[in-house]
């Protein structure tokens, strides 16, 4: 924008370029993972309400995020809000050392919330349609490989990033958070309460990895914690499957 534009006008243009991109990205998951999903039954490529159709329809959800952050920053011209760097020894370890805060806030979370007489919601990510030990199995490797790098590319690199052209990194931290906490609203099942305490916790999960970002300067480390952080689920879904 240009120089005579206020802050507060840049700000508010900055937040709803955000926004903006977070329903470009649910727009095109969901034209894009409908129709490829009932194609690929079509075809016999899976069967309908199997393991394979639920991991597919995952895998597709987030080739439509992925494909609207690339189309994102093609549009706006703005590949550079999105960090991205070769991972070194320290990265590692700090993908392996995030991955366990996350998992270590979010077991905490549930034993706070525990104390006061609440639970969180159940997201149905983590409920199978068909045989579990296959499925847990399979959403472990689409954890690492897909879900955590493409959901952190978008929620830190393209919403973070952008934000980050206008304000410092907490109130950019805080905002992309929250709008990566609403997400997941629709895919929570139980009580008004429990779903938005579910949202609350996955508020501070996304600090915590936006805070890993603004850390590293490199998108792949809170992508990896994050796909390393919901592999140990599903392992733990998996240990309890047999």
């Amino acid at each position: 924008m240009s120089a005579d534009v206020s802050p507060a006008i840049e700000r508010l243009h900055r937040v709803a370029s955000a926004l903006f991109a977070v329903v470009f990205a649910l727009l095109v998951a969901s034209a894009l993972t409908a129709p490829a999903a009932d194609l690929a039954v079509s075809v016999g490529l899976v069967g309908a309400d199997t393991t394979g159709l639920q991991v597919l329809r995952t895998v597709l959800q987030f080739a439509g995020f992925g494909l609207a952050a690339v189309g994102y920053l093609a549009l706006t011209d703005s590949w550079e809000i999105v960090r991205v760097a070769r991972p070194t020894l320290r990265d590692g370890g700090l993908v392996v050392g995030g991955g366990g805060v996350l998992f270590a806030f979010q077991y905490g979370a549930l034993f706070a919330l525990g104390q006061v007489g609440l639970t969180t919601g159940q997201n149905q990510a983590v409920v199978p349609a068909g045989d579990p030990v296959t499925y847990y199995l399979a959403m472990i490797a689409v954890s690492l490989l897909v879900v955590g790098p493409v959901e952190e590319a978008l929620f830190r690199g393209v919403v973070q990033g952008g934000l980050r052209r206008a304000f410092d990194a907490a109130p950019a931290i805080l905002i992309a958070s929250l709008a990566f906490g609403l997400v997941h609203l629709p895919s929570v099942s139980g009580t008004p309460a429990q779903r938005w305490a579910y949202v609350g916790v996955v508020v501070v999960l996304g600090a915590v990895l936006g805070g890993l970002y603004e850390w590293t300067d490199n998108v792949l480390v809170p992508g990896l914690a994050h796909g390393v952080y919901n592999a140990v689920i599903y392992v733990l879904l998996l240990a309890r499957a047999f």
